[in-house]
């Protein structure tokens, strides 16, 4: 819940011929008197304003409030002040924008904009004090991104390396079943902690380098590049035959490591999602552009489905011979062959995980039974 501790602007220093409409009162910053109506962005008509000047926060005369404090819902940011029924008398108000219910008591107070804010994107908000504890143990080695939500992160206790992720979208029954179910040549699931912001995570760390830093240094050659893909497949086939298959949504360069020993990792489940046959669109359209097949990102009459995997899989092939996408060029010969069929715009035209698999297998000349496959 959020409290801001905001100041009613007064119309002392600023009436107009003693006019108190709200309009000449919402104009002046109290603090520094700035002119707020020369600011950019400002109205009289919004709840409160931060003047650009001195960042002072100022509630409009026209918000009732005898606290001084404006309240706006955690669930979905609506201001509850001027919802009808709305008393700062009650500890608890449900929103009558979203229903969420709302603590309204001092604990949920923040003395600034930037606070709130702050508290806001805090990947902590919500955990239990034991979560935080825990996941206060790591230390962290180096920030992969520069938003600091995907970090290399060491445990003192036994001194290994491990990824910790922070997700907003995710299916966080996915990585239940796989922390709890590990699939091999994929990070093992360590722990899952969920707060208000979001998912934490904390999975295997695996050494190695992207497919994305090889093709950094120029195209791979066939064998190698089928070398990768019958392995990124074979992934794929053990999360297409579950019970109820998950569908990756997000094969990519980026999320395929290749360990010292030439082990194919698949990593980066975050839009991943469980397949449903009835379904006949995605609920939220996710995915890479180029990568993401047609249905993926809106176009068809299915929703994401295994055939959804075989489409990017057959890009990246593409990708890593190229270093072009299949419409900017091709490549030639039998391979071409196998990725114009994973990649039609008709789903049901595409290869089955299995059917991939055998023609990889006929082009390189490889039996089914290489390091890659579980026994």
């Amino acid at each position: 819940m959020l409290g801001d501790w905001l100041k009613f602007l007064k119309n002392d220093q600023h009436s107009n011929s003693g006019l108190d409409n709200f309009e000449s009162e919402f104009e002046y910053c109290t603090n520094c008197d700035a002119n707020l109506t020369l600011q950019k962005g400002y109205s009289n008509e919004l709840p409160y304003w931060i003047c650009k000047g001195c960042g002072e926060m100022l509630i409009n005369p026209e918000i009732a409030t005898d606290t001084g404090i404006i309240w706006r819902c955690d669930g979905c940011g609506a201001l509850l002040n001027i919802q009808v029924g709305f008393t700062e008398e009650n500890e608890e108000w449900e929103c009558a924008e979203c229903g969420y219910k709302n603590k309204i008591t001092e604990s949920e107070l923040y003395m600034s904009e930037d606070e709130y804010l702050g508290e806001q994107q805090n990947p902590y908000r919500g955990l239990s004090e034991e979560d935080v504890l825990a996941l206060s143990l790591y230390s962290v080695e180096r920030d992969i991104d520069e938003n600091g939500r995907i970090a290399i992160v060491r445990d003192p206790e036994n001194g290994k390396l491990y990824v910790r992720k922070f997700l907003t979208f995710y299916d966080k029954t996915i990585y239940e079943y796989l922390r709890d179910h590990p699939v091999r040549h994929m990070p093992r699931i360590i722990d899952l902690y969920e707060g208000s912001n979001g998912l934490i995570i904390i999975e295997e760390y695996i050494e190695g380098v992207t497919v994305a830093e090889m093709l950094g240094k120029g195209c791979l050659q066939e064998n190698a590049a089928v070398d990768i893909v019958r392995s990124i497949c074979r992934i794929l086939e053990k999360l297409h035959n579950l019970s109820t298959p998950i569908i990756h949504r997000d094969i990519k360069p980026s999320n395929i490591i290749v360990k010292p020993d030439g082990e194919v990792i698949l990593l980066d489940m975050n839009v991943a999602k469980w397949y449903d046959e009835d379904k006949t669109d995605d609920t939220a359209y996710m995915g890479t552009q180029h990568y993401a097949a047609p249905e993926q990102i809106g176009y068809g009459f299915k929703a994401s489905s295994a055939k959804t995997d075989i489409y990017a899989v057959g890009v990246l092939l593409n990708v890593m011979l190229t270093g072009r996408f299949p419409k900017e060029r091709r490549a030639t010969g039998k391979v071409w062959d196998i990725i114009e069929r994973c990649i039609r715009l008709n789903a049901e035209e595409r290869y089955t995980t299995a059917e991939l698999i055998d023609e990889l297998d006929k082009l390189n000349g490889e039996s089914d039974g290489d390091q890659y496959t579980d026994k």
